[in-house]
């Protein structure tokens, strides 16, 4: 040993002997040959920890270099990092003569491998030279290019164990993969597992960095993901896929990247394209290895090992599992060879497992012989593990809590099994994890079934007795809980727990926050049957709940699950649930709103069809409308009658995932393409198979026919980068379209099928023409759009013609962008979600609306020429894949994992497509009444009861768009009808009349004024519930943008776009004009007496006089728009806020200069003072909102501040601000609504509305209701919950 690295380990033993535990450390040494068994013995006897620490660095210290390489190696294994680290500086160089057996291994790869999760060595391991050569031979095979490597064997052959140990080489390492090794643990998966093992890939890959706040939500995201860290921030970087069973599975990995797969299936790669390897791993070991196992296992030579030996390896069938299960009996016992060997011929097992097609007598008698000789205790406990999950780590905590026993207690009689090869221990991380190997815990399933139930009771009650005051706290250890209570609840038949459990918000709430909704999706669908015995009514809420709030319930930080349950249907037991939970916590000060209008949205949903037992990919329409085709997962076409979703024709289609369908023009025709590479032509009526096509040598994503029957053509798409093109004549394809370099993804004809377009993961539209398969023109999408090459590849989704023809749309994350087909040029890029991604998208063949299916469960809908969202379809319970509108246009199509094809009314769309209101309202609340006046998409005006939300009156049709409105707050004309027909009419609130003549409340009507400012400069005045106009006012000669009624019953006051501001007597018409501003006049504020306050793009405020018409005050306030100003409640102050980034506080008492507010980094665009002129508040474009002091200006909270994890701030500008009476609460609008504590700057509570972009609040008086309007134009008329 070096003598810089001998002091190093003497200076640091200390430290060393107080922290360690040595067993752990020592199945390292003993692993890698540092140690034997005779010194493993001599450490153990000692009688404490830090004399078996002593010890055993006195051992090291006798020893080589090598050995300290090896202690470190282990400290770092264990979790010891700082111990680790206090040995970097004395590491010795190991040289090129140290032993074949570890030739390569440095502190480096073990760091990588580490910190990817790649599995130790077993307690005794034997080297297999000639395999591991092979596999790093062709692991050399992936240096310079992506591709696969399948390490086949039978089970318990020891190909994880040999994927591990081929990567413990330096230069594997540095030269094949220095972006690192990452190790995902597969097993037997089902969707929504494999998409948890997708996420915490992804967390892994992003830890420490900002580049995604939020988890994906569906397996496409989350493929889309990897791609972009494979690609963009570990390059050249290893996935190792452990045991995968179903080649679909590596579909979810498909990115282009290095992956080594160990697995049973030597076919297993066929389903994915790119580079091949196969390496088979013979069924056991050799004579000689196995021998060898026994040996190092007894720490005797091979030659020295009895007769018996030979005959034992022989039994075991080379089985390393085997082996190593009697030679830790024969450590234990080592005069037992000729009983073991007996026992193994007594093959007593020999029925368990008969139905196999691999040999497990030896294993079944191995194991049986191991658990026999336990100590009694132990066998139970290791009984006890027969309900553990396959592909499950256990960490140390869950066994404590099972057993009710300490952690050094549960791992001493864990470390019994893992020493006899009963257990393998993962120590990786700083708390042990806990498995078997699959073939064991089939054994002991095997062994116990019939105490399985009690076993999972028995877990149950533990766990319900350890948390019997609330759930785990959300750590590493804890979340084994919450990814499989249920499930032991089900298996231990516990119903009523476990309706308990999965019907309860508090379960929802502390599952998700720790592992997003996706999994609990899965757990109510996968015990869906044992919990609709209870109530299917109350699963289906929950779980609807979660498919269509799950988007929300991944962000950071998290949602306050209650208020986001106040928002479902009233018959919901989530709502019922959330509204116990409100109204007990407001109790105690908290803030929870009631959505008073929500049973005005309607359910779009006209047919819901379900004949998948997988889920649906595509679906179409036929041509005539009659009929749709479906296909999907289950590898089945079905066709059914659009009107009553009655089953026409199902097809078992082909032998993998079936990804798209279409009609024929004639509809006499469906085509269907698979992942199995092929496309058939079927006859739509009798389900005859046509055509076949084998031509694409991957998947194919998409196929089309022409629109006309005349010439008819198909075209397809495929992963092999190809697009091809069929006349149905013959066997082969007319044309192949080269060009794309990655998968094609879909592909369209134009609408006089003149041309072909196609999409591609390489970021590209290519248009190409339909006949010779030439390409036209590429448009290079992902050129256009990223910024830097740190950003995400642009991946296209989908491509559509617009309707003439001369525009295409592609769809790519979020975003979808318009080209100009002539030119190439993009006319515009519209961002459709903050939160998921685009799947499909289709136009309406009658009008400018888009359909778009996002990945957060929802299918949107948009005007293409506003460029706005105008409804949201909800309805689908998980990822919605495709969208299609009928041929007429009324009616839309979606098709979703959770098995479903549902059909909308597009006119049903709650407040529609058809009509949907805008942005302009105004509302007033009286003495419990309240009332709002909104205006719509039809040009009229709508009176609202904002108790209820029910249209009251609606105007008539105006000749122009509505741009403001406002209702006369001063006088009400109340007319009342009494039982003797005579209409009354008072200057008095219809609550007061009614209390003091004592009138029947029902039969009332409200009389009320109302005036509108029009786009074309007009501003009428207007009587409800008549709607007639009684007066219109012209003068302006541009938009009127607002209007307002004063406390003069006859003066009302317009601002416009032409820069004035006009003062009308509307009874008789007369006007007086402000004149003074130089651009457009952002909006005004009435102050005390006559005065008004107004505010201009030209940057000045002004101070008038309305009753004479002069300018009493100029300010000269900012060098840039003021966006928003406000006046002091006792009138002395008023405050600027401006597009030059600041606000200013000015005196309307004196000409002090004003208080500049700086710190904003984008457009101030709201500011508001409290009621109790202490303090200010503004809102900017990026989203924050600054509280200031108004006396000095002094800074006092940024919200959100720097505590909370700003995820897009407010989702949006901060666009207006509301205090309460007491100053204590802000109200503030952006994105969505939120509430927030001034005395502390913290969130108190977040509405998501269903749209964004909010433009205005109103707020009562007592601070009790709230009323806006989304950009999609729906109404929230929000309670605070007392």
């Amino acid at each position: 040993m070096e003598e810089r690295t001998r002091s190093c380990l003497l200076r640091n033993r200390s430290a060393l002997e107080q922290d360690i535990k040595t067993s752990y450390i020592m199945d390292h040494l003993i692993s890698e040959e540092v140690l034997n068994l005779e010194d493993e013995q001599n450490v153990k006897v000692q009688a404490t920890q830090k004399e078996r620490a002593a010890l055993l660095i006195d051992l090291i210290l006798q020893k080589d270099n090598y050995a300290v390489i090896s202690f470190y190696n282990a400290l770092l294994n264990e979790g010891y990092k700082e111990l680790a680290g206090l040995l970097q500086d004395g590491l010795p160089i190991i040289s090129t003569s140290i032993k074949s057996s570890i030739d390569g291994l440095t502190p480096y790869v073990q760091t990588v491998l580490c910190e990817g999760g790649v599995p130790q060595r077993p307690v005794v391991f034997v080297d297999r030279p000639e395999l591991l050569q092979t596999i790093r031979s062709e692991l050399f095979n992936l240096e310079m290019e992506p591709g696969w490597i399948t390490l086949c064997g039978m089970a318990g052959c020891g190909k994880s164990v040999l994927a591990a140990e081929a990567l413990r080489n330096h230069r594997v390492i540095s030269e094949c993969f220095p972006g690192g090794v990452h190790w995902v643990a597969v097993g037997k998966q089902d969707r929504a597992g494999i998409l948890v093992k997708l996420q915490n890939l992804c967390s892994r890959f992003n830890q420490g960095s900002q580049t995604y706040l939020n988890p994906p939500l569906n397996i496409e995201e989350a493929r889309d993901r990897l791609r972009f860290f494979m690609t963009r921030k570990y390059p050249r970087s290893l996935l190792v896929l452990d045991d995968v069973w179903d080649n679909w599975v590596l579909k979810c990995f498909d990115v282009q990247c290095r992956v080594l797969i160990t697995s049973r299936d030597r076919s297993i790669s066929e389903a994915v394209a790119g580079n091949k390897f196969l390496i088979l791993v013979q069924s056991g070991l050799s004579n000689d290895k196995g021998l060898e196992i026994l040996a190092r296992f007894v720490n005797l030579k091979v030659s020295c090992l009895p007769d018996e030996a030979h005959s034992i390896v022989q039994e075991c069938k080379g089985s390393p599992l085997v082996v190593s299960l009697i030679g830790a009996l024969l450590r234990e016992f080592p005069n037992r060879w000729a009983y073991y060997l007996k026992q193994l011929q007594g093959k007593q097992f020999k029925r368990i497992r008969k139905s196999s097609s691999y040999d497990y007598e030896a294993l079944d008698e191995a194991m049986a012989i191991s658990i026999e000789v336990l100590e009694k205790d132990h066998r139970e406990y290791y009984k006890d593990l027969s309900i553990l999950k396959k592909d499950v780590k256990v960490p140390t905590k869950v066994l404590c809590i099972l057993w009710e026993m300490d952690v050094e207690e549960v791992e001493d009689i864990l470390q019994v099994f893992v020493n006899k090869s009963l257990l393998f221990c993962d120590r990786n991380k700083r708390s042990f994890r806990y498995y078997l190997h699959d073939l064991q815990l089939d054994f002991l399933t095997e062994q116990n079934h019939d105490q399985l139930m009690d076993l999972h009771v028995k877990m149950v009650h533990q766990y319900q007795k350890t948390y019997k005051n609330g759930f785990p706290s959300p750590d590493e250890d804890s979340i084994y809980w919450y990814s499989f209570l249920a499930d032991h609840m089900a298996k231990a038949n516990l119903k009523k727990e476990l309706y308990s459990l999965m019907f309860s918000m508090d379960w929802i709430k502390a599952k998700t926050e720790v592992m997003g909704p996706a999994q609990l999706i899965n757990d109510f669908v996968e015990h869906r049957h044992v919990l609709d015995e209870e109530n299917s009514t109350v699963r289906e809420n929950f779980q609807e709940f979660l498919s269509l709030k799950g988007h929300l319930l991944v962000q950071k930080p998290f949602p306050d699950i209650v208020q986001l349950g106040l928002c479902q249907p009233d018959s919901s037991e989530v709502y019922r649930q959330a509204k116990l939970k409100a109204v007990e916590k407001a109790q105690y000060g908290a803030v929870y709103l009631e959505w008073i209008n929500k049973t005005t949205l309607q359910n779009s949903s006209s047919l819901v069809v379900q004949l998948h037992c997988d889920a649906v990919f595509h679906a179409c329409f036929s041509h005539d409308g009659l009929k749709i085709a479906s296909c999907g997962a289950d590898k089945t076409l079905q066709i059914f009658k659009s009107e009553t979703g009655e089953k026409l024709l199902e097809i078992n289609a082909h032998d993998d995932e079936v990804l798209c369908c279409a009609f024929s023009p004639d509809d006499k025709l469906v085509v269907t393409c698979s992942s199995d590479t092929k496309v058939k032509i079927w006859n739509s009526i009798t389900g005859r198979l046509i055509h076949t096509y084998r031509e694409h040598e991957e998947q194919v994503n998409c196929c089309q026919f022409t629109h006309s029957q005349h010439n008819l053509m198909l075209v397809t798409c495929s992963n092999d980068t190809l697009v091809k093109t069929w006349d149905l004549k013959g066997s082969n394809c007319k044309n192949t379209l080269f060009g794309h370099m990655e998968p094609v993804n879909h592909c369209t004809f134009s609408p006089d099928d003149q041309y072909v377009a196609s999409c591609s993961n390489d970021g590209t539209v290519k248009l190409w023409d339909a006949r010779s398969g030439n390409e036209w023109k590429s448009i290079d999408v992902n050129e256009q759009c990223r910024v830097s090459d740190d950003d995400e590849e642009v991946l296209l989704k989908c491509c559509l013609w617009l309707s003439d023809g001369t525009q295409i749309l592609a769809a790519a994350k979020s975003t979808l962008f318009i080209y100009d087909v002539s030119t190439g040029d993009m006319i515009t890029e519209l961002a459709i979600s903050r939160y998921s991604n685009i799947q499909s998208c289709d136009i309406s063949p009658t009008r400018p609306l888009l359909a778009v299916a996002l990945s957060h469960n929802s299918v949107e809908l948009w005007d293409m020429e506003s460029q706005k969202r105008v409804a949201d379809c909800s309805g689908h319970l998980s990822w919605v894949h495709c969208v299609q509108f009928s041929p007429e246009g009324s009616k839309l199509l979606s098709s979703s994992d959770d098995q479903t094809v549902r059909l909308c009314e597009i006119n049903k769309v709650h407040s529609s497509s058809a009509v949907s209101l805008v942005q302009c309202m105004d509302a007033i609340f009286q003495q419990g009444d309240m009332f709002v006046l909104v205006s719509d998409n039809r040009k009229c005006l709508q009176l609202i009861n904002g108790n209820t939300g029910n249209v009251m009156y609606q105007s008539n049709v105006q000749d122009s768009h509505i741009c403001c409105c406002c209702l006369n707050q001063h006088t009400n004309l109340a007319a009342f009808g009494c039982g003797d027909g005579i209409l009354k009419v008072g200057m008095k609130s219809a609550k007061f009349v009614l209390q003091n003549i004592g009138w029947k409340r029902q039969k009332f009507q409200k009389s009320l004024l109302v005036a509108i400012g029009l786009e074309k400069g007009v501003v009428k005045v207007l009587e409800f519930p008549s709607g007639k106009t009684i007066k219109t006012l012209t003068g302006h000669t541009n938009s009127v943008q607002r209007c307002q009624f004063t406390h003069h019953e006859q003066t009302l006051i317009s601002s416009s776009d032409d820069a004035t501001i006009r003062v009308w007597n509307w009874h008789t018409g007369a006007c007086k004009v402000l004149e003074g501003h130089t651009e457009r006049v952002k909006n005004f504020k009435l102050l005390r007496g006559s005065q008004l306050l107004s505010w201009s793009f030209d940057g000045t405020m002004k101070v008038w006089n309305f009753a004479t018409g002069e300018m009493v005050k100029n300010f000269d306030c900012h060098d840039g728009a003021v966006l928003s100003c406000d006046v002091s409640p006792d009138g002395s102050k008023v405050v600027s806020a401006s597009a030059d980034k600041s606000a200013k506080i000015w005196s309307l008492r004196d000409s002090m200069p004003p208080i500049v507010l700086a710190g904003h980094n984008a457009c101030v665009r709201s500011c508001r003072f409290t009621w109790d002129n202490e303090y200010l508040a503004t809102g900017d474009d990026n989203g924050e909102i600054r509280i200031w002091r108004v006396k000095d200006g002094s800074l006092i909270h940024i919200c959100p501040n720097d505590v909370e994890i700003k995820d897009s701030k407010h989702g949006g500008w901060v666009t207006d601000l509301r205090f309460s009476p007491n100053s204590k609460i802000l109200v503030s609008i952006g994105g969505y609504i939120k509430w927030w504590d001034v005395n502390t700057g913290e969130s108190l509570q977040t509405f998501y509305t269903n749209g964004t972009n909010l433009k205005s609040i109103h707020v009562s008086s007592d601070f009790k209701t709230f009323v806006t309007i989304d950009n999609i134009g729906i109404l929230y008329i929000l309670k605070m919950i007392n």
